[in-house]
């Protein structure tokens, strides 16, 4: 097993990890497009429009008529996230520099390896669903592009 410096170096990079998450997950900013000096950003949960002096965001009112890209993306995010908390709770009962199951040393090691296992599964669903999300917008705007022309 690692040691607790270890370990704590680790659970605290993940904590970085999940911030980050969290924050990808509610950020604004995940497709943009603008025109002079008037931005639309779009992101999971409302859109943004406005100058750079000055800006509106609104919530999505309706689910379903969101683009699939979106409701899968979001879905996933959330899943990510629960991935992430439960990595957290797993993680700090197997820690050795915590009194949980402190006469069971082997079970606070499988405790703490699973943790690991879901924070891993936890960043390659959010690695794996923004990159397809982003090569989506994409070709989507590759697409709308070439109409253009």
């Amino acid at each position: 097993m690692a040691s607790s410096g270890l370990q704590i170096c680790g659970f605290l990079l993940s904590l970085v990890g999940v911030s980050a998450t969290i924050a990808a997950t509610f950020m604004v900013e995940w497709g943009k497009d603008s025109q002079a000096k008037h931005s639309v950003y779009e992101g999971l949960w409302m859109s943004c429009s406005g100058t750079s002096e000055r800006s509106t965001c609104e919530n999505y009112k309706y689910l379903l008529k969101l683009p699939i890209e979106v409701q899968a993306t979001r879905a996933v995010m959330l899943v990510s996230l629960f991935f992430s908390a439960m990595a957290l709770i797993v993680s700090t009962v197997g820690m050795k520099c915590t009194r949980f199951m402190e006469a069971m040393p082997q079970s606070k090691g499988k405790a703490t390896a699973v943790g690991g296992m879901l924070f891993i599964i936890s960043g390659v669903l959010t690695l794996i669903i923004t990159s397809w999300y982003v090569s989506r917008i994409v070709e989507i705007h590759n697409t709308a592009h070439r109409l253009q022309r």
